[in-house]
Formats: C-alpha cells, sequence, structure tokens
C-alpha cells in the first residue's frame, strides 16, 4: 500500500468515525410507530423526574433550580446527540456526592466552569473512541460502586431531616459518615417531629402507590401530599424557596485562569463518572429494551455536550439516569422523543408551575432520596457476589469501603486494581507444568529415564513466569529435556524470556534442551526475545513429539558411548 492510499484511508477512517458521532434521521426512524408510546413515556418520565432534579440539585450543595435546569438543557441534548435511543439524563446522586466537596472548598460558582470544563473532556473522549473502556470495569466493582454511592446519598439527606435550615456545604466533615454523625449530634428536637412526618408520608406513598398501580407516581404524590399539609397546618418546614419562572439567557461561565489549575482535578473527576455512569446505564438500557444497540463513543460525545449546554445555563454536570431511563422503558418508551419530551415536560412545570415547586419542603425531597438510595441496592445483588468467589468478594467490598470514605473514582480504579491482582493471581495458577512419561512402560527404551517431557498448559506471563522456572529447574540427572510449547496459549515477553532462560540454564547443567511445538502466534516473539537462539542447534525445534524424542534418545545414546 502507498503512502497517499494509507493517508486516504485513515483520513476516511476518521470521517466516517465523525459522522457515526452525529444525530441522524435514522435515530427518529421508528417515531411514526412509536410516538403515541413515546410521549406517555415522556411525559410519564417527566413526572417521576421532578422530585429527583430538585432533589439532587439540592443534596449537591447548589439549588433545586440548578437541578431542574440540569434535568431540561441536558435532558434534550443527550437525547438529541447521545448514543442511545432510551436513555434519560439529567442530575444524579452519584454527582451530588461529587459535587458536594466541590461546592464546600470552591464554592457553588466554581461548579459551572467545573462542569464546563469537564463536558469538554467527555467529548474528546468519545471523539478518542474511549466509549467501550468501561466494559473493562468488573461487575462487583460496579456494584461496590453502587452501595458506596447508596450509602453516601442516603447519608446526605439527614440535614433536610434534623435541622430547619437544611444543607450547609463547609460546616460539616466532608465525608458523609462523619457529617451525618455531626448533624444527628446537632439536630434540632423541635424541628424532627415535622420533618421525620414529612419524610414518613413520602416513604408510605413510594412505597405503596406501585402496589396500587405501577403507573401512579408515588414520589410525586408523596411530595403533593407533604406540601398541601405544611400549607395548611402550621410548621417550621424549610422549603425550596422561589424558582424563576423561566430559564435563563445562556452564557459562557467565567473561569479564572489563575484558578484553573485547581479546577482541572475535579473536572477530571466528574468526566470520569460522568463517563463510567452514562455508559454502565445506556448498556443495561440497551439490555432492557428492543430499540437497537447503544453508540458508546457518541454516547460520550452526547453527554459531554449535555454538560456543556448545561453548563451555560447555569446548570450542573449531567449523566445518564438508569432508574429514570428504567421508567421510559417501562413505560412504553422506544426512540429519542420520549427523552425530549420528559425534559419539555420538566420546562412546562418551571414556566406553569414555578410557584407551587418552590414550596415543597426539603424534608420531602429528602424522603425521596431516602428511598432512591435504598433501591439502589439490591440485596440479592449484593448476596450472589459475596457467595460468588472470594476474589470478587473482596473487590466488591473495598470499592464499596473507598467510595463511602474517600472518593468515587479512586474507588473503582482501586477495586479494579483489586480485581486485576486477583484475576492475575487466578490467571497464574492456571499455567501448568506437567513432566510426562517418554514412552508407555511397554514401549520403554534404555536410557529413557534420562529424558523428560515438560508440557507446559495455560497461559505464561510475568505473573506465573518465575514459579515456572523454579518448577522446571527442580528436574535433575537428566541428558535430554524436551519441553512441549503446543498447548500454550497466552504468552508475553516476561514468558518468552523465561523459557529462553530455562533453555540456557538446561545447557549450563550439560542438559540439552529440545523444543517441540510452537504456535505459528509465538514463533516471532520466541525469536525476538532469543527462545529460538538460546537452542544449541536449529535442529533442536520439532513439529512433531515423535521426532523431538527420537532426536533425544540418540542423545543419551551417544552419552551413553561416551561415558
Amino acid at each position: 500500500m502507498t503512502s497517499a492510499s494509507s493517508a486516504s484511508a485513515i483520513w476516511g477512517g476518521l470521517v466516517r468515525h465523525g459522522r457515526s458521532l452525529l444525530p441522524t434521521p435514522a435515530d427518529y426512524r421508528a417515531t411514526p410507530r412509536t410516538w403515541a408510546k413515546d410521549l406517555l413515556a415522556g411525559v410519564t418520565v417527566g413526572i417521576v423526574a421532578l422530585p429527583l432534579a430538585l432533589g439532587f440539585g439540592v443534596s449537591s450543595g447548589l439549588t433545586a433550580e440548578q437541578g431542574l435546569i440540569t434535568a431540561i438543557v441536558a435532558g434534550i441534548l443527550a437525547a438529541i446527540f447521545g448514543g442511545s435511543h432510551v436513555q434519560i439524563s439529567g442530575p444524579t446522586g452519584a454527582m451530588a456526592v461529587v459535587l458536594i466537596p466541590i461546592v464546600a472548598s470552591q464554592g457553588a460558582g466554581a461548579v459551572v466552569a467545573v462542569t464546563l470544563i469537564a463536558g469538554i473532556i467527555v467529548v474528546t473522549a468519545g471523539v478518542l473512541r474511549l466509549g467501550r473502556a468501561v466494559s473493562f470495569i468488573p461487575w462487583p466493582v460496579i456494584e461496590g460502586f453502587t452501595l458506596g454511592i447508596a450509602a453516601i446519598i442516603f447519608l446526605q439527606q439527614v440535614p433536610f431531616v434534623t435541622t430547619p435550615q437544611g444543607s450547609h456545604p463547609g460546616e460539616h466533615s466532608t465525608n458523609a459518615f462523619v457529617a451525618a454523625g455531626q448533624l444527628i449530634a446537632e439536630a434540632d428536637w423541635s424541628y424532627l417531629p415535622y420533618s421525620l412526618s414529612a419524610v414518613a408520608i413520602v416513604v408510605i406513598c413510594m412505597v405503596i402507590a406501585p402496589k396500587i398501580h405501577a403507573a401512579i407516581p408515588g414520589s410525586l404524590v408523596g411530595i403533593v401530599i407533604v406540601t398541601i399539609l405544611a400549607a395548611i397546618v402550621p410548621n417550621p418546614l424549610a422549603t425550596i424557596g422561589e424558582i424563576p419562572q423561566s430559564l435563563p439567557l445562556p452564557a459562557l461561565p467565567s473561569i479564572d485562569l489563575s484558578a484553573l489549575g485547581g479546577l482541572l482535578p475535579a473536572a477530571g473527576t466528574i468526566a470520569a463518572l460522568a463517563a463510567i455512569e452514562s455508559l454502565l446505564s445506556a448498556r443495561v438500557a440497551s439490555s432492557m429494551s428492543d430499540s437497537g444497540a447503544y453508540h458508546p463513543d457518541r454516547e460520550l460525545v452526547g453527554q459531554g455536550i449535555a454538560s456543556i449546554g448545561s453548563s451555560l445555563f447555569g446548570g450542573m454536570p449531567a449523566t445518564g439516569a438508569i432508574a429514570r431511563t428504567s421508567v421510559n422503558i417501562r413505560s412504553g418508551g422506544r426512540t429519542r422523543l420520549s427523552a425530549i419530551v420528559h425534559a419539555l415536560v420538566l420546562l412546562a412545570i418551571v414556566l406553569v408551575a414555578a410557584a407551587p415547586v418552590g414550596r415543597i419542603p426539603l424534608a420531602a425531597l429528602g424522603g425521596v432520596l431516602f428511598v432512591t438510595a435504598v433501591r439502589m441496592v439490591h440485596p440479592a445483588t449484593v448476596r450472589a457476589i459475596l457467595r460468588s468467589t472470594r476474589s470478587d468478594a473482596a473487590g466488591f467490598i473495598v470499592t464499596a469501603l473507598i467510595t463511602i470514605s474517600f472518593d468515587l473514582i479512586v474507588a473503582v480504579g482501586i477495586g479494579m486494581v483489586v480485581a486485576a491482582v486477583f484475576a492475575l493471581r487466578n490467571l497464574s495458577r492456571a499455567t501448568g507444568v506437567t513432566v510426562e512419561p517418554v514412552a508407555a512402560p511397554d514401549d520403554e527404551r534404555p536410557g529413557d529415564g534420562k529424558i523428560a517431557i515438560v508440557r507446559f498448559d495455560g497461559p505464561l506471563f510475568f505473573a506465573s513466569s518465575d514459579r515456572v522456572f523454579d518448577e522446571v529447574m527442580k528436574l535433575d540427572g537428566l541428558v535430554v529435556v524436551i519441553l512441549r510449547m503446543s498447548q500454550l496459549e497466552l504468552v508475553d515477553a516476561s514468558g518468552a524470556r523465561i523459557l529462553s532462560e530455562v533453555v540456557r540454564a538446561f545447557e549450563r547443567r550439560g542438559i540439552t534442551a529440545l523444543i517441540k511445538g510452537v504456535k505459528d502466534s509465538h514463533v516471532e516473539l520466541f525469536r525476538h526475545v532469543g527462545v529460538l537462539g538460546a537452542l544449541r542447534h536449529h535442529k533442536h525445534l520439532f513439529d512433531d513429539l515423535p521426532s523431538a524424542i527420537e532426536h533425544a534418545r540418540s542423545h543419551v545414546e551417544r552419552a551413553a558411548q561416551k561415558s
């Protein structure tokens, strides 16, 4: 292939990749058949998303308005530009967990700038084709991450129950467990009966409503009841407060270049979380729906654009939300129209019902998120992981504990390291070294006891190479050793290097090493690393075992004659 044709092929691939990241009319090919169900699903999800958008906005240390803005703007942009036909995007609990320390350390104003930077990072990841990276995260790590997030979301609602003022970022520990303990110790006991009653009403509605009919939005019903009771009965309950009856005008966030270094780590954390959560949600949605596969790279681009758009309107970072996406699918949503309608429903609520929404007690939102956190954890899944293997159980527990104690992204990283260490250990144990007899007892010849056939099985790589060397070097009293390679699977440079050292070590001890059955896929590696070069003679490389055995016997005969 000429350099010109090679450059043309590369350019053509880049163009095709770029086109695959953009919206097309094919995204709405099924809409003429499904529009009625999409509209109904969009309205249903919009109603379900309202309390979650408000709650996650407030629990992030920001405002309910910012939660709504994010759900509206990011919801529409992610639906149009994203890689899933049924994904619902907006503010999520995991993102709220990440934003709390950012708000505490850098202020609420920094979140908008961080959101813009994070969005750019996520778009770049999609353009660079990193969408498949999430497939390398083991299931136990994902579930441990989810358990940790659920625990933090649950604990973050304590301020809405203990004090009339609600959450005060920066006034307590950034660790959710420690902060919850501090807030409980400082609780206003005259306030608790009102706040706990509000929480109880919402929880009861969310538990009972699905049993009456699956379409009843228990969270919204509970919030409406609590809001009406709060308007009738005198109480000290803190409320959301005034919400503007329109979206703000878009504007570029102001970024202080001198503070950019401090914003980048936070933006990187948010970008990583947005990518992981969105891709996991899209993957689950694809398995739940018959709307077709999702495009992971386009999903990253869409979610990045969604966060960029959210920042222009003063919102917070957005990700795919599996709970709302599941509601969309169960309600009949099959195309992007349902996600767009969900965002328009929320916009209509802002335009028409901002005043009633502002009167919602914060304790009611806390009740919604208490239940949401509990429902994120599936006991059957936890039991299955804990009863699976010790390595998977360890990865699950470590990820959950670090998520709760330190940092979400660090937890995923360490969880993957733990999983990788155990996986490598198990893989290294699969490497077998077996000494085989030269012939059956009836076919043995004099001198066969001076020959050893060593069969290598499974993978041979850096984690198992030293053990293999030690086991093989235990052989002694031989004239010839035949190294059978036909059962070797994966071999890396370390494994090949050990094989060359094995050959050289035998030769130094006066034992002739023969190699049999090198796979074609290993020949180049063995040649470059020196396995084949370590042989005393090029004729010591064989394709079949009988020929190798006959050659070994000839060596034994010559050795016997010399002695």
